[in-house]
């Protein structure tokens, strides 16, 4: 989601909420599974999304991003279809997968009331290994996440953690679009930055039992600077770069870090 610098405490999730909002993070790791089937070489980007929308008309789960208001027009699609210098809120199309592509395909639906959000970059074909690099950094950049939110008080601390790792690799995190509370609708609070600033220190929140977190590091190999392209949607690096974008939804319960959107 877009960041803001205003944020309000986090809502706080049952057992009971959690495991309905795990029933839908099952359906949401099955449309990425099926993405990552159907991203070949020569398949149209709409037809990807097409096979998503038909998922979720299987499973009787409302489609999260279809509609979801924008500054000019709502988004016209059930996924967001990303290749490589396009970070996120691409919007599927005619566009042909190549090989060699970096696609980001992020995904989220409400089943029975409750909602989770989740993305994968995939790899099609023959990519480059500064490429492949960069692929394997944004995921270590969620694991790091995954691994360090149990063991932290504070969500700076992890970002922190974040932060640091894809800077070491030589690479940068895009501050303009951050992670963001999930529950009863898609964006809740609070929002979930992937690195720390000043500003940002002010709206910290505590880790602590009942917090479900939507984390989706962006990762560019160039600069973290952004632009958002004529369709009013798709967020693209500015020095046309590659980026990788990768999410899940992440609960904190009684038994420690459950994911959500783990495709089991």
């Amino acid at each position: 989601m877009l960041r803001s610098l205003f944020s309000q405490a986090p809502e706080l999730k049952s057992p009971r909420e959690i495991g309905l909002m795990r029933e839908a993070g099952k359906v949401v790791a099955e449309a990425l599974r099926l993405c990552r089937e159907k991203a070949r070489p020569g398949v149209r980007t709409i037809e990807v999304n097409r096979e998503v929308e038909a998922l979720f008309a299987r499973y009787g789960a409302i489609p999260l991003f279809k509609g979801y208001p924008g500054q000019k027009i709502p988004f016209p699609a059930v996924t967001c279809i990303s290749l490589n210098e396009q970070i996120v809120h691409g919007i599927p199309g005619q566009r042909e997968i190549r090989d060699g592509d970096l696609v980001k395909i992020d995904t989220a639906c409400k089943l029975n009331g409750w909602c989770a959000d989740a993305a994968i970059t995939i790899m099609v074909g023959d990519v480059r290994s500064e490429r492949r690099r960069l692929v394997e950094v944004g995921e270590q950049v969620l694991g790091i996440a995954i691994q360090e939110i149990t063991q932290r008080r504070w969500w700076s601390e992890v970002a922190a953690r974040m932060q640091r790792h894809a800077e070491t690799s030589g690479f940068t995190m895009v501050e303009q679009y951050v992670g963001h509370g999930i529950g009863r609708i898609m964006h809740e609070n609070p929002q979930v930055p992937n690195y720390v600033s000043r500003d940002m220190k002010k709206h910290d929140f505590r880790l602590e039992e009942g917090l479900v977190l939507a984390v989706e590091p962006m990762v560019n190999m160039g600069r973290s600077d952004t632009r958002v392209l004529g369709d009013h949607w798709t967020v693209v690096s500015k020095d046309g770069l590659p980026s990788v974008h990768v999410e899940h939804t992440l609960a904190l319960t009684s038994n420690g870090l459950e994911i959500i959107t783990r495709d089991e």
